[in-house]
């Protein structure tokens, strides 16, 4: 079976990660017909069971369940749209903690993923359980996640807008990616998206060259 082409979205805390990865499969399964899916960030469930967020030594089992999803997810799909990645966990770790211990490891899962999204920050913050510390974390996030991706020559593409906005920008990365790679990932090409808007004053799509 060939590999799924796999879509990475990151990016802080409240910037739409969520929404965005369940839009991106469901527009890409029944408007194209392929065999899309999206993988739920493990560290919701986690902090729901346990009633707070990870300790510091907790933080590579949840990066490396993270990867395994979207391993387990690859089997069986075209494509396979990843709320997060183990990337995600290294960021954490190493905002909260001083710990960059995780990188090597994000940084490899990592290389196993075929687009990468990430979320601007020009969506409101918003409080979403124990799993959330605010909206000063999103800046250092953010660059944190931007020098990691840059450094390790990842390309990547900054997603902004609201609602349909998000989506419609998404897809025009997808759109884009997918013809070059259709053949290595076993999909067929999606037609260019028509009628893409962006947000007034702001690019539907920063792309960033790797």
């Amino acid at each position: 079976m060939a590999e799924a082409f796999v879509i990475a979205i990151v990016g802080a805390e409240s910037t739409g990660k969520t929404v965005l990865a369940q839009a991106l499969a469901q527009t890409l399964s029944r408007r194209h017909g392929l065999r899309a899916t999206w993988v739920a960030e493990w560290l919701r469930p986690w902090c729901d069971e346990h009633h707070r967020t990870p300790r510091r030594d907790e933080q590579a089992g949840i990066a490396a369940a993270q990867s395994q999803l979207i391993a387990d997810a690859s089997r069986g799909h075209d494509i396979v749209v990843a709320d997060t990645t183990a990337l995600m966990t290294a960021v954490y770790s190493h905002t909260v903690f001083g710990d960059d211990s995780l990188d090597t490891m994000a940084i490899a899962a990592h290389r196993r993923t075929h687009a990468t999204l990430l979320t601007g920050l020009d969506m409101p913050w918003e409080p979403d359980g124990v799993q959330r510390d605010g909206p000063h974390v999103r800046p250092p996030v953010d660059a944190r996640l931007r020098g990691l991706l840059q450094a390790h020559g990842f390309a990547y593409s900054v997603i902004l807008g609201r609602g349909p906005q998000r989506l419609h920008a998404a897809m025009q990365v997808i759109t884009h990616a997918l013809p070059a790679l259709a053949s290595t990932a076993g999909v067929a090409a999606v037609p260019p998206a028509r009628g893409l808007t962006a947000p007034s004053g702001l690019p539907a799509v920063d792309r960033v060259p790797g």
